[in-house]
């Protein structure tokens, strides 16, 4: 091999008195040459990292292994016609983020120096190609003769074999090992958990090939430290080699196509290379830790760990780099912290992070902010784009965050004082200021310790394990539906062994305008090449099974691009009156799946005539056309900058997700809004065609979305024919809304009708989601908003009249917060919505402020004719009428304040039997007298329930009880005075 890189190792790694040697080669050169390597002299593609965000696996939080954008290879589900099925050999450099999840370091990093959320994964891939034999050697290559790693530092495990599995031992990789000259001594058996690699508990799995490196060296044989968890002694590589597939009964198949995936992480590469014992070490870290040290101002990084690293700042620091890395990749992947799933996880990361700024490292606020900059040189100088909106969300979770803290601590310190003596913290609190405010845990237990109180942890974990379940719950049941309409890879690989063609599913776009411009469906006959149930081909399903249909060609709508399925029916030719319902449609590795629930037996050969539903499919193509106006009117009104996030086309609706740095004005929806109405008045036509994927990506202005495209792909174009979009250097594309997709649309924006935007809300900071109608719906939901206006506008004018009467006011109010739950809860434009609402807010305060004058009013006149009944006594104890409790409240607190020294208590008989009772104790009495003990004694006697502090208090009773109640109210307060 001629070696094209200008660097040489030392082979005297970490030995003392080493002679001189060339500086330590920067990560960015390891990266390049690992990636050079492959590419270069083993002619691997090479391909870019996939965001962390994982796309199509729900399962899946965060990208945290280098084999997850090519899981759709492993499974055998990809589109053949996809560039990723056109791969054989790949190499790249992988995101991962392991945190939340199977694989969970979060609480790891910090605490040692080698454990990180976010990390490079440097692999190499073969896809039916190279196996064993060429996987070994490429490493040993590349570790030795490029890298120059001491051979002597390098040991190398194999998978020993497993007898429950009837898995023999993998001589087959020791012997290759033997033959690349590694001593014997050097290669060394692990059993099943340490050597053999499984995706999940089903899918593919196969033996590994470790390589791990001693760093301590020196000749010494270090064999019995391989796995054993010592620093000294680290994996370094690992070669899987997937050749079985893990069945659900847990048995395993032989792989119909082996192959070889491979994952280095490159922090722990760059250690090794760069003659370190710690990642944080290493030029990946060092820059950050210096700019943490100079915005923090305290001690420097010493790289100190466990009960010598006094408290916890070399710890923080390994925090503070680590997560503000994470941050940074993260939010430039679309992934901001939120209140669900990844955004979640990374909210807690951010909070961890800000923790230790401010709790240990006593840092500013703004420090992790301040970070960004650094990261993006380090890692990578192409987020310089984005630098500036990093910070801000940043800067403002964090804000966020403290505010959080403080509110925390004040409801920890009201819920003390309401405790009573001597029992634990609810776990209610608890759990809602957990899950609520981001409120950490051991920052509760540790609060709680300070005040001798502990936490109901029983009561805790159950809440906890409740919505472990319920989340749990969702996953499962949705995994249910998959086992008639999703292939498995054995049943994929025998259909392609049998030479059964990928389905033809162009018929889905035969459609055209028939001569009163209404939609034409043309019709679909098809043969029934074979059936699939209970993960097996059948040639044969009996009446009343449920199964799936694989046909030659269909006119259905396959589940993809955010739509949603057609459904429909088949008939057999010559049957007309058997109809065998299609419930739903997916796509499997090019072939469609057609949900059916078999009426009469259905066999592979019959002859089928498929009808699809064509309003529901109407109803799709309207809303899917409606989309891509909407995406297109919100980058005209908020800017070029803002980018799709999701979509999801049904029949009733459309739903789009999309980043914008600020929440949607009132104004802003109303204007994108106009923009689609306008489109639709101009009837565009839509234009689709396919063209080659490479054509299509030279469109200017062609939004950029990580999915995998079919190659050829279809543009759809409104209003511009396509080859003008192709044209070099064209602005068409810039005009208008041009995009991929799959789907299927309608031939003129017309038909549209009108569009509504009925819901619009932030998902997480700097991800908003709309909601939007079409058509008659649309149409009824602004019919509905003027109906809503014109009410709120009735209430409005009688607000002004400004009644004397409390009960008109109340039913005014009462009709006010009607209204408003009605407005929020009712389908109608989201402008107006908010709008609405605005005005409500505002009549409920004229209200609420109208409520409090006039009973305030009244009390005064009750609270004057009961001082000239009750002049100058220490307690006065008296019924009176009172419309409600806070007038009663009210009464009393009027008295004592005309009355410094006098303690009341009143009583109120009510029309239905109730008696309300209020009382208030004068400062001078406390703490022997206690208005909570007084209303208690008072509202036991009426058989009712009482509660409050010890200065006033509240309650009610019976009204058979309530002469004995007021004998028990004077008795008690003599026994007090």
């Amino acid at each position: 091999l001629v070696v094209p890189w200008c660097w040489r190792c030392s082979p005297c790694r970490g030995g003392a008195g080493c002679p001189s040697s060339p500086p330590p080669l920067p990560a960015g050169q390891v990266r390049a040459a690992f990636l050079r390597f492959f590419q270069e002299c083993h002619g691997h593609c090479r391909l870019p990292s996939a965001p962390v965000r994982p796309r199509g696996d729900p399962r899946l939080l965060f990208v945290n292994a280098g084999m997850n954008q090519f899981k759709p290879i492993f499974l055998g589900t990809v589109h053949p016609r996809s560039e990723l099925a056109q791969h054989r050999r790949v190499v790249n450099s992988q995101k991962c983020v392991r945190a939340g999840g199977k694989h969970n370091d979060l609480e790891d990093v910090g605490r040692d120096t080698y454990h990180h959320t976010f990390f490079e994964m440097l692999g190499n891939w073969s896809f039916g190609d190279y196996f064993k034999e060429e996987a070994c050697s490429m490493a040993w290559e590349l570790l030795t003769g490029v890298y120059e790693i001491p051979r002597d530092r390098l040991y190398v495990t194999y998978f020993g074999g497993d007898s429950s599995l009837r898995l023999s031992a993998d001589e087959e990789c020791r012997d290759i090992w033997l033959r690349l000259g590694v001593p014997a001594s050097h290669v060394l058996p692990f059993p099943l958990k340490d050597n053999f690699w499984e995706m999940g508990d089903t899918g593919p799995c196969g033996p590994c090939t470790e390589i791990h490196y001693d760093h301590v060296g020196g000749g010494r044989n270090a064999a019995a430290l391989v796995n054993q968890g010592s620093p000294d002694v680290v994996e370094i590589w690992n070669l899987v080699f997937m050749q079985y597939n893990r069945e659900a009964e847990g048995h395993l198949l032989p792989l119909p196509q082996h192959h070889v995936d491979t994952g280095m992480g490159l922090e722990r590469l760059v250690t090794v290379l760069q003659n370190k014992r710690s990642n944080y070490d290493t030029d990946l870290f060092t820059p950050l830790l210096d700019a943490i040290h100079k915005g923090c101002g305290g001690p420097r990084y010493q790289g100190l760990v466990g009960d010598a690293d006094v408290g916890r700042v070399n710890m923080a620091y390994r925090v503070v780099a680590d997560h503000v890395r994470t941050l940074c990749v993260c939010i430039a992947d679309g992934i901001y912290p939120g209140f669900c799933g990844a955004e979640l996880v990374l909210r807690r990361i951010l909070r961890r992070a800000v923790r230790f700024c401010s709790e240990v490292l006593h840092a500013s606020p703004g420090l992790l902010a301040s970070l960004v900059p650094t990261v993006v040189e380090v890692l990578w100088p192409t987020l310089l784009l984005i630098l500036e909106q990093i910070m801000n969300i940043i800067n403002e979770n964090e804000a966020a965050f403290l505010s959080s803290l403080e509110r925390g601590r004040r409801i920890i310190e009201r819920t003390v004082q309401q405790m009573e003596p001597s029992t634990n913290f609810p776990a209610e609190v608890a759990w809602s200021l957990y899950g609520n405010l981001g409120f950490p845990l051991d920052l509760i237990d540790l609060m709680l310790e300070e005040k001798g109180i502990s936490l109901d942890s029983v009561a805790f974990n159950k809440l906890a394990l409740e919505d472990a379940k319920r989340k749990a719950g969702g996953l499962q049941a949705g995994q249910q539906e998959d086992t008639n309409t999703c292939l498995d890879m054995h049943s994929l690989s025998q259909l392609r062994s049998n030479n059964v063609p990928a389905t033809d599913d162009s018929p889905k776009y035969a459609y055209r305008h028939g001569q009163h411009r209404q939609y034409e469906f043309s019709p679909c006959q098809a043969t029934v090449l074979v059936l699939y149930r209970n993960q097996s081909l059948q040639k044969e399903v009996g009446a009343g099974q449920r199964c799936g249909v694989i046909l030659d060609r269909t006119n259905f709508y396959a589940e993809q691009g955010g739509q949603a399925s057609d459904q429909g029916y088949m008939i057999r030719l010559g049957q007309q009156d058997v109809l065998f319902p299609v419930e739903s449609v997916r796509l499997c590795g090019g072939y469609v799946i057609h949900e059916v629930t078999a009426v009469e037996t259905l066999r592979a050969g019959d002859q089928v005539q498929l009808f699809v539903d064509e309003a529901q499919r109407l109803a799709c193509m309207t809303n899917h056309t409606a989309t891509h106006l909407l995406n297109f009117a919100l980058r005209c009104v908020l800017g070029d900058k803002t980018e799709q996030r999701g979509s999801h086309v049904t029949a009733e609706r459309l739903r789009f997700d999309f980043d914008t740095k600020s929440p949607v004005t009132v104004e802003q929806l109303q204007q994108v809004e106009k923009v689609v109405q306008d489109m639709i008045k101009r009837n565009e036509i839509v234009h689709m065609a396919e063209v080659p994927l490479t054509l299509a990506r030279t469109v200017r202005g062609l939004r950029a979305l990580d999915e995998g495209y079919p190659d050829p792909v279809r543009i759809v174009s409104l209003g511009v024919p396509v080859e003008s979009v192709l044209t070099r250097d064209s602005e068409a594309a810039m005009q208008t809304s041009v995009e991929l997709c799959c789907g299927t649309h309608l031939l003129q924006t017309g038909a549209i009708e009108d569009l509504a935007i009925i819901s619009e809300h932030q998902l997480v900071k700097g991800i908003s989601r709309v909601i939007a109608v079409t058509g008659r719906q649309a149409k009824e939901a602004r019919e509905v908003g003027q109906c809503l206006a014109m009410e709120v506008a009735s209430v409005s004018l009688r607000m002004k009249q400004r009644s004397t009467s409390i009960p008109e006011v109340q039913n005014l109010s009462k009709e006010v917060g009607q209204l408003t739950k009605v407005v929020a809860s009712t389908a109608v434009p989201q402008w107006q919505r908010k709008e609405l609402q605005t005005i409500l807010k505002a009549l409920q305060r004229t209200a609420n402020t109208a409520i409090k004058k006039l009973e305030l009013q009244q009390a005064e006149v009750k609270a004057q004719s009961l001082l000239a009944k009750h002049c100058n006594q220490p307690v006065i104890i008296d019924t009176i009428p009172a419309e409600s409790s806070s007038i009663l409240m009210k009464v009393v607190n009027q008295l004592c304040d005309k009355s410094p020294g006098t303690s009341v208590l009143l009583l109120s008989p009510q029309a239905s039997g109730e008696v309300l009772c209020a009382c208030q104790v004068s400062k001078n009495c406390l703490p022997v007298f206690s208005a909570a003990d007084w209303a208690v004694a008072v509202c036991t006697q009426m058989e009712g329930k009482a509660g409050g502090s010890p200065i006033v208090a509240k309650g009610s009773g019976n009204a058979k009880g309530m002469q004995g109640a007021l004998t028990t109210a004077l008795e008690f307060a003599q026994s007090k005075l």
